[in-house]
């Protein structure tokens, strides 16, 4: 969210620098770069795994433990060096409410009540469980589009207790989805109406982004999903079918016929959720150019054959996209073959101008 939360207390100077924490399922990842530079260099970067029973509902509940693996990795397994305590936190997408909403221009507090009204109309008596931040995402003639995004109290809260745990000066948060758009702003191309699919462990966030935000949704075709759906109906153990999705996946192969069958409902569902996305965009914004691009991020966008699949399904390129190649590493090694897309949502985080949260 690009607004601090306002019930934290931050004590921010904008030349002070801040490092990315993404906190996903059983893994987190850390972040920071140098901004001086005309391609962010590389200071740090580490991920450490934590166990499941930590985060219930995208609340962490038992925030010791993921405290345990992260002194740890900072301490013993960090790549390079991270020399601040500010911190911009990534929440959980697929728990976040979004909408965009069309209101008559206003000024800034009007557009509070505005949200805060649509809230209301939209989450019926939920309002005292939730934080809600906007962004002002177009203007035209007396009308200006914004994008609402509101999340649950009890999250973002409990995100505050590990942070405290930690002795991190939270700064900024923002959604998973929202990391992933200002990574992609940094692309030649991300000028074209796109939509952005990020495949993490548990769901695909879908994103149609155009100059910002402006439609999200989300679907169960995760790592994990896709993993467990190729070892039930091809009866191997989970670590086989790791293999199979991660070295076959969708290409031409031997098993790609019994892969595609097994996957077929969910790539039915993600397809069927990209073209409404797709659809809702263009009925709504008939003014804007069409969407140009889908790009694919996150873990499960290594799998082989995927952007050729969607190509064909949607009609549209395909191109996937991982935060490698806008950040430099100088001495740092790069990231782990296997792990170069998984970085994009802490690295989108790592690239905020501290200067930029407070404007």
């Amino acid at each position: 969210m690009k607004k601090p939360i306002k019930s934290l207390t931050t004590y921010f100077f904008e030349d002070k620098p801040l490092f990315g924490l993404d906190i996903g399922h059983q893994l987190l990842r850390v972040m920071q770069v140098d901004l001086g530079h005309k391609v962010p260099l590389l200071k740090g970067y580490g991920s450490a795994a934590f166990e499941s029973s930590a985060i219930v509902d995208g609340v962490i509940v038992r925030p010791e433990l993921i405290a345990k693996v992260s002194v740890k990795m900072f301490n013993e397994e960090l790549i390079g060096t991270i020399n601040t305590n500010r911190v911009a936190i990534s929440l959980p997408a697929s728990r976040a409410i979004t909408r965009a909403v069309q209101l008559p221009k206003m000024t800034a507090k009007d557009i509070d009540e505005a949200v805060q009204t649509e809230i209301e109309q939209y989450i019926p008596n939920r309002n005292e469980e939730l934080y809600v931040d906007y962004t002002i995402i177009r203007e035209e003639g007396n009308d200006m589009d914004v994008f609402v995004v509101a999340m649950p109290k009890k999250i973002v809260d409990s995100y505050l207790v590990l942070a405290r745990m930690l002795g991190l000066e939270p700064v900024l948060f923002d959604t998973s989805i929202g990391a992933n758009a200002r990574l992609f702003a940094h692309d030649k191309h991300s000028n074209i109406p796109s939509v952005l699919i990020d495949f993490g462990t548990e769901s695909a966030n879908i994103t149609v982004v155009n100059h910002g935000l402006v439609v999200t949704g989300t679907v169960a075709f995760g790592g994990d999903n896709i993993t467990q759906t190729i070892s039930e109906h091809l009866h191997v153990t989970p670590a086989e079918a790791v293999m199979l999705k991660t070295k076959y996946g969708l290409s031409s192969s031997a098993a790609q016929e019994q892969i595609v069958t097994a996957l077929q409902p969910a790539l039915e569902l993600l397809i069927k959720e990209t073209r409404r996305t797709v659809r809702y965009y263009e009925q709504r914004y008939i003014k804007e150019p069409p969407i140009g691009q889908i790009i694919t991020m996150g873990g499960g966008a290594n799998m082989p054959g995927l952007a050729d699949y969607l190509t064909e399904q949607l009609r549209l390129p395909v191109r996937s996209f991982g935060p490698a190649t806008h950040i430099q590493f100088g001495a740092l090694p790069p990231f782990k073959h296997a792990d170069r897309m998984s970085y994009a949502t802490v690295a989108g985080l790592a690239v905020t101008n501290p200067a930029e949260i407070f404007a």
